[in-house]
């Protein structure tokens, strides 16, 4: 190998040696979760959702993601004693499965990001400020909520009116052969 082919192969290999330790001391990050049941098996198709879901997006545990699961019994002072276990472990987000679990999660930490489930109002709850803004370390996902079925109600009225002015439309009407054939 002569000079002209050593110095840019040295240069690379130079050149690449912080990516390289950077991936090295890369940590695999911590999700920490408080389902409410006793077990995994208690929580069936939402423990099975929620680890396949990660997988779907390429996170697969043991490889790229470590999670912390702890099952609480629906136990209060379980669900305090596992939150606070959970924020000691400093898990880079905590997941909050149902409205029982989430107080925990509020009063245990505010520099933890938290995203919880199945919390049918978590503006009323306090958890979040607005659906918009949630303005605090907490955020997620709601379907029950006031602010939700008053746009649900503001599309559907959207929708109908649509519908009546254009036959040509997708969305079913009382009218539509979706509608008369049942």
């Amino acid at each position: 190998m002569d000079r002209r082919d050593f110095f840019p192969l040295l240069s690379g290999a130079l050149a690449a040696l912080p990516l390289l330790a950077h991936a090295q001391t890369r940590r695999t990050p911590r999700i920490g979760v408080l389902w409410h049941a006793g077990s995994a098996e208690e929580e069936g198709a939402y423990f099975t959702g929620l680890r396949q879901g990660f997988r779907d997006l390429g996170y697969v545990e043991g490889r790229n993601v470590h999670f912390e699961h702890r099952f609480p019994n629906e136990l209060p002072e379980r669900f305090r004693s596992m939150m606070a276990e959970l924020v000691a472990l400093q898990v880079d987000v905590l997941i909050t499965v149902g409205t029982q679990t989430a107080p925990y999660a509020r009063d245990a930490t505010t520099s933890i990001p938290v995203a919880f489930i199945f919390v049918p109002d978590p503006v009323g709850s306090r958890f979040v400020e607005s659906l918009a803004r949630p303005g605090r370390n907490m955020t997620g996902l709601s379907q029950f909520g006031a602010d939700i079925v008053l746009k649900r109600l503001q599309f559907s009225a959207t929708s109908f009116l649509a519908c009546r002015a254009s036959p040509s439309s997708s969305i079913p009407t009382p009218r539509s052969p979706i509608c008369t054939s049942a």
